[in-house]
């Protein structure tokens, strides 16, 4: 979700591309100033860690233009088996690892790029194919691949996902070519330079991003606002009259992903069907729909086949864990769920799956009955059922004294 909290020198810096971000011209030495003068922390060197100062050195945005690649047909970047991967693109049990590993790492692009071309987007909205292909490139190159979980794989995968919901027989006879741009948009970019830490980070060590957003959706706001300036960047909507509204909107999506939010969403979405009185031709409703879809889709690992969810979730907590050394080695209140010494891969799934999951799926079978979504609930239970499994052993393990690896749980349960 972080934009530009990587931080990269002035070697080849263009001042006149700094209208490309809304907050570049702000003074972040005024903001750092502020930040000091409210709190004390024990450690200033966390705030350097993600300061916008020391990564100068590796912005793309501030180290003039990218060195993009050959710019050829893009069907000769394709291997067979990602072509042949790409036939079956609507699959729940599409295996985004393996296609990320067959495009070599550049499956955000190959997969954007192929959903925007099969829903006709390209050829309609009469978009340019080298800025759209630059404008993808230059988005998988803002994501942060050292992260474990909050990279372009991840949102390849949500981008996958919002496809397989877009194909809904709800959505499909209702939403609009625009509809489906955007939300095929949103989830592409919805974390774009995210950190690889969550916003109570940001707050607690005074990031300057936390005070630009007033702790506010602080990694929402920055992932819409970096977005934004890459289309503005590559001028990839300029010839488009609805290019205020596609920015507009774009963020309305993105800011619905802020987890914190998330009974604010599912409360109006059961109020919504406990009234019955969607009207899907009705664009606020639409746009409402496509929100929950996108919301869906952020958290969908869990929905997903176990050898697929497996992988995700100890991405996630390895995430989780690297924040919490973190905060352990700056002597820093230590965030829920980021202690690896007080939780485990399996603990953390099944509160996550039981609280925030199951009542957002739920819903969303009650709104779209379909196999996929019973397919989706079905995988949530089954492995649900073997993190629970996995966690008795690690109790039993616990009780007896004895350490337990997360490999030699999973291996027993295996068994």
């Amino acid at each position: 979700m972080l934009g530009d909290v990587r931080v990269r020198s002035q070697v080849g810096f263009e001042p006149e591309r700094r209208g490309s971000h809304p907050y570049l011209g702000v003074d972040f030495r005024t903001l750092h100033t502020r930040a000091e003068s409210a709190g004390t922390i024990p450690a200033r060197r966390i705030r350097r860690l993600f300061s916008f100062q020391r990564h100068l050195l590796s912005s793309r945005l501030l180290r003039g233009a990218p060195q993009l690649n050959p710019l050829h047909i893009l069907d000769e970047d394709y291997c067979g088996q990602a072509k042949c991967m790409l036939e079956r693109v609507g699959s729940w049990n599409f295996d985004i690892f393996l296609f990320d590993r067959l495009t070599n790492g550049n499956g955000l692009v190959f997969l954007t790029f192929n959903l925007l071309n099969q829903y006709g987007l390209i050829e309609l909205f009469q978009l340019d194919m080298v800025k759209l292909r630059r404008f993808l490139v230059l988005v998988q190159e803002d994501y942060h691949n050292q992260n474990p979980y909050h990279n372009a794989v991840h949102a390849a995968d949500v981008t996958q996902a919002m496809h397989c919901y877009l194909r809904e027989p709800k959505l499909a006879e209702s939403l609009t070519s625009f509809d489906i741009l955007l939300g095929l948009l949103a989830a592409a970019t919805h974390d774009l330079d995210h950190p690889g830490v969550n916003q109570p980070f940001l707050i607690k060590t005074n990031h300057y991003l936390a005070a630009l957003y007033r702790n506010t959706s602080v990694l929402e706001n920055h992932h819409w606002r970096s977005a934004v300036g890459l289309l503005r960047e590559t001028e990839l909507f300029s010839s488009l009259p609805a290019e205020d509204s596609i920015e507009r909107q774009l963020g309305s999506l993105i800011l619905a992903t802020d987890i914190s939010r998330q009974n604010e969403y599912l409360s109006r979405f059961r109020t919504h069907l406990d009234e019955n009185d969607l009207c899907l031709g009705n664009a606020s409703h639409r746009h409402f729909v496509l929100q929950m879809a996108l919301k869906c889709a952020d958290i969908c690992n869990p929905c997903r086949p176990w050898e697929l969810s497996k992988q995700w979730s100890e991405k996630v907590t390895e995430e989780f864990f690297h924040q919490g050394d973190i905060e352990k080695k700056h002597k820093l209140e230590i965030s829920p769920l980021c202690d690896s010494e007080a939780n485990t891969i399996a603990s953390v799934q099944i509160g996550f799956m039981t609280y925030v999951v199951e009542p957002l799926f739920a819903e969303w079978a009650r709104f779209s009955d379909t196999r996929l979504s019973q397919t989706m609930l079905g995988h949530l239970g089954l492995n649900k059922a073997s993190w629970s499994a996995m966690e008795a052993l690690y109790k039993s393990h616990n009780n007896d004294k004895q350490t337990l690896t997360d490999t030699q749980a999973l291996k027993q349960c295996q068994n």
